[in-house]
């Protein structure tokens, strides 16, 4: 799947959502609990989540790939694991203001 910043992905089996905000290197696979994401906003599939992860994804969150250098941005929380290439993508921690002297 090619990536580009500013594309909005949705999850088929929940109702999460997100947008790239830094594209990977390479082509890489993205995932929402192992199925691919769509880029067209479909209504959920449903059923249980496959992942055992508690909280799924949230809202607000940036969420990371160290590998890949991928970054996007939970824009609606739902149940389930992003994933890219089945590696699942960590939350990124909160960035250091720079000090004001």
């Amino acid at each position: 799947m090619s990536i580009k910043p500013g594309t909005r992905y949705w999850s088929t089996t929940s109702s999460t959502a997100i947008v790239v905000v830094r594209a990977p290197s390479a082509e890489v696979a993205l995932t929402c609990d192992g199925a691919p994401l769509a880029d067209t906003e479909q209504p959920a599939q449903g059923g249980t989540p496959k992942s055992e992860a508690d909280g799924g994804t949230l809202l607000g969150k940036r969420y990371t790939d160290a590998d890949s250098g991928l970054e996007v941005l939970c824009t609606r929380g739902g149940e389930g694991v992003l994933a890219v290439d089945g590696r699942p993508l960590t939350v990124a921690g909160a960035r250091a203001l720079p000090a004001s002297d």
